[in-house]
């Protein structure tokens, strides 16, 4: 087994919270997410009802909130954190 990287080796992540809509199942709503990623680098970690926390490259951040800025989208952006407990507690998710 491989030494596991020191945490700052790994790379800053950041957590988006995610209002989502017309989304049935976590595949779907990753199909849907596949087709509007500015990088191939992202974690669905928590899908409940019309919420999700998605896991992003901190260097990627800026593309992802241009991308989910519009309220009006079946997936937008409601809060980002580096922290994902802070982002789950804004979004009242266990």
């Amino acid at each position: 087994m491989g030494k596991r990287l020191t945490k700052a080796l790994r790379g800053k992540r950041r957590w988006i919270g995610l209002h989502v809509s017309d989304c049935n199942s976590r595949d779907e709503l990753k199909k849907s997410i596949e087709t509007i990623a500015p990088s191939s680098e992202w974690k669905l970690t928590v899908f409940e009802g019309e919420k999700a926390i998605l896991r992003v490259r901190l260097e990627d951040l800026d593309d992802w909130k241009s991308i989910l800025a519009d309220p009006t989208s079946n997936i937008h952006s409601v809060t980002t954190s580096g922290k994902i407990r802070l982002v789950k507690e804004r979004m009242e998710l266990s």
